[in-house]
């Protein structure tokens, strides 16, 4: 059962989105089917886009076929651009990978978020984040809460 609040701010990790659209795991069923239904709104920068731009040019994706159209056609479709990226006061939530922090940056700045990641280094901020308004949880965790 998907969390039960309507057009929440969710914020995607880049493996994340991977996940979803180009490998079609089952686990991002649900995540997909909440931002279609408008239960939720996928909250993006343009660095995020930029960062999938570059991770689907790397050689571990020369041997998939992906499809950039479908997946930035998808992105278009369903994501809000929070734009230019939020420039916050400092805060205490740090990610380790300096590459993770404008995810969390993003979910800090738009409040009440929840961030779906697999990342280790972004999870181990969860309970800490929870203080700042900040859900931090794995897809299957999010689908199953």
């Amino acid at each position: 059962m998907l969390p039960a609040s309507t057009h929440l701010p969710l914020v995607l990790d880049t493996n994340v989105v991977l996940d979803w659209l180009v490998f079609r795991d089952p686990s991002s069923r649900p995540v997909e089917a909440a931002i279609r239904s408008g239960q939720v709104r996928w909250s993006v920068t343009a660095a995020m886009r930029l960062e999938t731009e570059r991770v689907l040019t790397y050689k571990h994706f020369a041997s998939h076929s992906v499809d950039r159209v479908a997946v930035f056609s998808t992105w278009e479709a369903f994501a809000e651009t929070i734009d230019p990226s939020p420039c916050l006061p400092p805060h205490p939530l740090r990610c380790s990978d300096p590459d993770d922090q404008k995810f969390i940056d993003l979910a800090l700045h738009l409040g009440d978020c929840t961030l779906l990641s697999r990342d280790r280094a972004v999870l181990k901020l969860a309970r800490r984040a929870r203080s700042l308004g900040l859900r931090i949880a794995t897809p299957e965790a999010w689908a199953a809460a």
